[in-house]
């Protein structure tokens, strides 16, 4: 296969769903895929070795946060991410963009760019797309996005218009500005739960022309089901030999639905940040290990997972570890609560080669867990 080049290997009959690969400088990465967090160049609590085992493929890192501390020009000359955290597969790198519209009161917008204030120091930075991408480059990751803008929900429709014709025009700058053949440049799909301006956002980026597609705005407070409602017609729109990257959504039943409308790539703070508020994904729904019923249960806490959290440590044991706040607990929980999203693309992946993605989605809606997610 070609750098940056998507293989479709198996699409269901009966849904969208696709496996399929996508070729990266650091190696082919199978699709349907769950992608770990690591914001600041570390996923919390589980080294490098642990995503390794669990199967991880791309990890994420922040170029906001990066930027701000320790500097991509530090992580730079320290040769790039994949040697500064260790790690050997694909990485992806988000704009930024999420977290500095996300705080809408210390910034300063126009066409150009956007003006913005550290959280570290309050000091004032200066982001256009081309700066934007001469972070990314020194940052070094094998996929990077976009920068765009990102609007609440809710919005009046003129702001979200606005927002997708700004971060079009962005799109272009950033491709123009892009120079490191290594990386794959990712276009971003805005419109908020609007349906044509989703459609013209689409439409803009493909005359542009990218290796693949974030699908972002979501997980921004719209309702569960107006985002899959908004989100199928954008999965049809989009390339069929681009892979599509549905942007900061990792409930596990959300992941279900959304591999069956045609979506390829996620990525979500959730495992590892419930984790470390005690909380654990399990085939049988979310399980708050605080309750007292865990006290003296010495049974696995997923009998039917296979990590090594799972076959090493009992319910009662990680209860004990999350009360009494070591940090072993939080570590333990959330190596299982990857694994878990991890293990779920991976059998969805193998159900859609097999043409059977419609009947493993359906068990697993009606499975005794689907409603707790």
């Amino acid at each position: 296969m070609r750098l940056h080049e998507f293989d479709l290997i198996a699409k269901d009959p009966t849904t969208s769903a696709r496996s399929g690969m996508f070729q990266t400088a650091h190696g082919p990465v199978r699709t349907p895929v769950f992608m770990p967090v690591g914001t600041r160049a570390s996923v919390k609590g589980v080294l490098p070795t642990q995503l390794h085992e669990i199967g991880a493929q791309v990890v994420l890192a922040n170029t906001y946060h990066l930027f701000l501390r320790p500097g991509s020009d530090l992580i730079a000359q320290a040769g790039g991410l994949h040697t500064f955290m260790n790690w050997d597969r694909a990485i992806l790198t988000d704009s930024g963009g999420f977290q500095i519209f996300s705080l809408a009161d210390t910034l300063k917008l126009d066409d150009d760019g956007v003006t913005f204030r550290s959280i570290i120091d309050g000091a004032w930075h200066r982001w256009t797309p081309e700066d934007n991408m001469r972070v990314q480059e020194d940052l070094g990751a094998d996929i990077i996005m976009q920068l765009d803008q990102c609007p609440p929900y809710p919005a009046e429709k003129d702001v979200v218009a606005s927002a997708v014709r700004r971060s079009a025009d962005w799109a272009k700058r950033c491709k123009d500005a892009h120079v490191r053949e290594s990386q794959a440049l990712f276009g971003i799909v805005q419109g908020g739960v609007f349906g044509d301006l989703r459609a013209q956002s689409v439409e803009r980026l493909g005359e542009i022309g990218f290796p693949g597609y974030g699908i972002g705005g979501y997980s921004v407070g719209e309702p569960h089901e107006l985002m899959l409602e908004s989100l199928a017609p954008v999965c049809d729109q989009l390339p069929a030999d681009k892979p599509r990257y549905l942007m900061g959504v990792g409930n596990p039943t959300t992941l279900v639905q959304a591999i069956g409308l045609g979506v390829d790539m996620f990525d979500c703070v959730l495992p590892t940040r419930t984790a470390r508020m005690g909380t654990a994904f399990s085939s049988q729904g979310r399980m708050n290990l605080r309750n007292a019923q865990y006290a003296r249960d010495f049974t696995p806490l997923d009998p039917a997972c296979t990590c090594s959290t799972c076959t090493g440590y009992t319910r009662a044991y990680l209860r004990h570890l999350v009360n009494v706040k070591e940090m072993l607990g939080s570590i333990l929980l959330s190596v299982h609560n990857l694994h878990f999203l991890i293990d779920l693309t991976t059998r969805a992946r193998a159900a859609i080669e097999a043409g059977e993605y419609a009947a493993f989605a359906r068990e697993w809606m009606s499975g005794p867990g689907a409603e707790d997610y």
